[in-house]
């Protein structure tokens, strides 16, 4: 069928829509291929399915009478359907919806009404029943309330003649049995015969308790002629634990003023023997009366009542006001040997009447006090806290004794008193690691803050804490660094001789330790303190500002070390300035000064790394001394112009032995990454000078070439600075310039700065001392990560370059026209 067609044949799309529309074509695999009629509709691969080869030609009849049947099929169901939407659209059966929805609210309503109906019929049969269930309620409550009231009327009988013989024992069951029963008649109380019952109970409770009062009298004086056994009052104390709680504490208290009215009479705080110094006497005394409650009059009270810690409470509250009374009273005249041996005593009895009681005393004052007391229940010792400005002032009374000797004008410094005159000039002893006086200054932080502790862990032990803040302050500032800043006769010895000093550098290898040890120290101090002081002044204890001191002695330190390791090396980096460069003829070995330099560094390393515990700070002093080494480098190559070529290459040679050097001067395990990556951007940038000095100026073209290569920027003044070094006469420097100029302005990717823009052509000029290198050298091409003894910014630094004419920008401007103009056409 394929071959029977030239070209395809559509059917029109509004035809394909309405098939789709009235046929409802559903694509699936089982499908009519007439189905699929859409805009892409193909006659040819329809018939093609229902005519696959020639030989399906001759069914072309029942291929025909099928798609008629279908037509027909189709047609009833589209008759079907039109008459099923006739039905539903129907205005008439909407009609009947709403009509079957008005009855079924009808039959709602209907059925609310019968329910009402049915309540109120089943409300009239069951109200004889409810006043009958009344009636019963009412009268059981009677018949209970009538027995009730019979027992209480009898179980008062009884009382009234328990009372009369006075058996505390019976007494105490009855008043239970009665008190009970009459809480049941508080409804009734405006009953005559109830508020009868009522008065009569009362009135023989005070009656009892008259009884007991004038009974416990007796049997407390124990009279001879009328003596009164344990088990009564053990008994009559039953009848007290019935009349109620209030009862009882008055009790309770009647007992504790009588037996510690004789204690109010013999330690009166205006008598001696109630003085501070007798408060021993006042414990024993006390120890005695517990022993006597405990085997004699004790035995009566019940165990729940806790009388001993009444006991103790009273005679607590009694001392403390005396001790408050006593300690105002001498003021100033009270001695911190009378406070601590006083506070000694009391902490100590503190101790045992908790460890008696197996509960500490605060839990036993809190406990025993009244909820009308008018002030908190507080220890004998806390009346000694206000006081503890004594203890304070003698701590740093001490502190001020135990530093004399390092401070002031006349004092001797903490590294003299740590090694004899006789020793500190033997060059081979050993250096002290770490100063005595720091060891013992925390030393007796530890004791102090012990003691303080078991005293007090609040204002007084933060006041101590604020004092011990104090003391590593002017331990920091006028015993370590009074220590640096004593004069070693650095400067007059450098006017004279060059030699460094070995007493200097050990005692700065020292100054690091301790200092490094009061800062380590100083967090534990802290973190001590914290975790014995009361919560309220957790928060306010820091001691990170007096940490901070100790870095600064730290950095300080290192600072001398760094100046005595210049010291060492001056005198080589003078050979190198004295060496006349430019004479050279031919390059060698490196320079007899290397080897000195390095000689040199190494006899202060050697002292410096077995003498700082710490290797962070022998890092640090490394990092310090190769960025010294290689200021003092570029100053001397600043000083020694003109270099001329083999200068210059010489000088290459030399600086590479330098690099070698630093970079094994550490030793292994203090090399790091960072460290190796300094040493190697500072000697490439001076390899980066020193190359571009050597190489030719002829031809002028690879000179510029060359430098523009190796240096990287397209600076006038840094130009210029090469020239002087390489030692160009300024004849040919501004031809040399004008075709610098000329070259660079066609390369836009230079900068127009460099690490050239930091060198300052004429060191040892300026009048900043900021700006100078602990040998005076204000020369600096390090890179930043490097750092330097005394950093400065480059914008700081003055030079030649800040002196060139502002004419500059504007001459390479005009030459840059020039060539422009005689530039042939592109």
């Amino acid at each position: 069928m394929d071959r029977g067609y030239a070209h395809e044949e559509t059917l029109p799309h509004e035809l394909i829509l309405s098939i789709q529309r009235v046929l409802n074509l559903q694509r699936s695999a089982d499908t009519d291929p007439l189905d699929v009629l859409t805009n892409n509709f193909n006659p040819v691969g329809i018939l093609n399915s229902y005519f696959p080869d020639e030989a399906a030609l001759g069914q072309l009849d029942a291929v025909q009478a099928r798609l008629a049947q279908n037509e027909l099929d189709l047609q009833h169901q589209i008759e079907e359907l039109r008459l099923e939407l006739r039905r539903e659209q129907d205005p008439n059966r909407m009609q009947q919806i709403q009509e079957m929805i008005s009855d079924l609210l009808g039959q709602i309503s209907r059925i609310r009404e019968k329910a009402t109906e049915s309540e109120a019929v089943v409300r009239n049969i069951t109200k004889e029943i409810q006043v009958l269930d009344l009636a019963k309620k009412n009268l059981i409550l009677s018949m209970t309330t009538l027995k009730r009231l019979q027992m209480l009327v009898n179980a008062l009988t009884q009382l009234e003649g328990h009372v009369k013989v006075t058996d505390y024992k019976e007494i105490a069951q009855t008043l239970a049995a009665i008190k009970q029963i009459i809480t049941s008649f508080k409804p009734y109380s405006s009953i005559q015969l109830i508020a009868q019952v009522s008065r009569r109970v009362q009135e023989l409770q005070l009656e009892l308790r008259s009884k007991i009062d004038a009974d416990w009298d007796k049997f407390y004086a124990q009279d001879p002629n009328k003596p009164l056994k344990p088990n009564v009052m053990a008994a009559a104390c039953e009848v007290i634990e019935v009349l109620g709680p209030e009862i009882r504490t008055q009790f309770v208290d009647r007992y504790v003023a009588l037996e510690l009215k004789e204690y109010r009479r013999i330690f009166k705080a205006s008598d001696e023997a109630g003085q501070l110094d007798n408060i021993s006497r006042r414990f024993a005394w006390f120890r005695r009366l517990l022993q006597t409650h405990e085997n004699e009059t004790g035995r009566v009270f019940p165990g729940d009542w806790k009388v001993r810690w009444h006991l103790t409470a009273k005679f607590c509250e009694i001392t403390r006001d005396d001790m408050t009374m006593l300690l105002s009273k001498a003021g100033n005249k009270l001695t911190v040997k009378q406070l601590l041996d006083t506070l000694q005593e009391i902490t100590e009895f503190e101790t045992s009447i908790s460890r008696k009681f197996a509960t500490p005393i605060e839990e036993i004052l809190k406990e025993i006090q009244s909820s009308s007391a008018t002030r908190p229940a507080r220890t004998i010792s806390s009346a000694f806290e206000p006081h503890m400005g004594v203890f304070i002032d003698a701590q740093d009374k001490a502190l001020t004794d135990m530093l004399a000797q390092y401070r002031g004008p006349k004092s001797r410094t903490s590294l003299e008193a740590a090694v004899p005159p006789s020793e500190s000039e033997d060059v081979s002893t050993s250096p002290v690691l770490v100063l005595p006086s720091s060891t013992e200054l925390f030393y007796f932080y530890a004791q102090s803050l012990d003691q303080c502790a078991k005293l007090f862990t609040g204002q007084a032990l933060y006041d101590l804490c604020a004092l011990h803040k104090k003391w590593l302050k002017i331990y920091a500032e006028e015993v370590l660094v009074t220590s640096i800043k004593r004069p070693t006769m650095f400067q007059q010895r450098r006017s004279i001789e060059t030699r460094y000093d070995v007493n200097d550098v050990k005692s700065a290898c020292t100054l690091v330790n301790t200092a490094d040890y009061c800062h380590t120290t100083a967090l534990e101090l802290e973190e001590k303190i914290r975790e014995k002081i009361n919560p309220e002044f957790k928060e306010k204890i820091s001691l990170q500002a007096e940490r901070d001191l100790f870095l600064n002695v730290i950095s300080a330190a290192i600072q001398v070390l760094i100046r005595e390791f210049e010291a060492a090396c001056e005198p080589a980096f003078n050979e190198m300035k004295r060496t006349a460069w430019a004479t050279l003829n031919l390059v060698s070995g490196q320079s007899s000064y290397v080897d000195e330099l390095v000689k040199a560094m190494d006899q202060v390393v050697d002292i410096i790394k077995p003498s700082i515990e710490q290797k962070k700070y022998q890092r640090n002093f490394f990092d310090k001394a190769a960025s010294l080494i290689f200021s003092k480098f570029t100053g001397a190559l600043v000083k020694s112009k003109p270099l001329r070529e083999i200068g210059a290459e010489q000088l290459l040679i030399d600086l590479s032995a330098l690099k070698a050097a630093l970079l094994r001067l550490p030793g292994e395990p203090l090399v790091t990454s960072n460290f190796t990556r300094s040493v190697t951007n500072s000697s490439t940038r001076l390899e980066a000078l020193l190359k571009v000095i050597v190489t030719p100026v002829d031809p002028v073209e690879g000179f510029i070439l060359n430098y523009t290569l190796l240096i990287g920027d397209a600076s006038y003044a840094n130009f210029q600075k090469i020239l002087d070094l390489k030692g160009t006469p300024r004849q040919d420097q501004n031809d040399l310039i004008d075709i610098f100029f000329t070259i660079t302005s066609t390369k836009p990717e230079l900068k127009d700065t460099s690490f050239l823009t930091t060198l300052d052509m004429d060191p040892g000029q300026g009048s900043n001392p900021n700006l100078t290198s602990p040998g005076s050298s204000r020369v600096s091409l390090l890179p930043t990560a490097m750092g330097s003894p005394t950093p400065a910014s480059h914008q700081d630094l003055p030079g030649k370059a800040d002196n060139v004419p502002k004419f500059t920008d504007f001459r390479r401007f005009v030459n840059f026209a020039v060539r422009r103009e005689t530039m042939p056409p592109t």
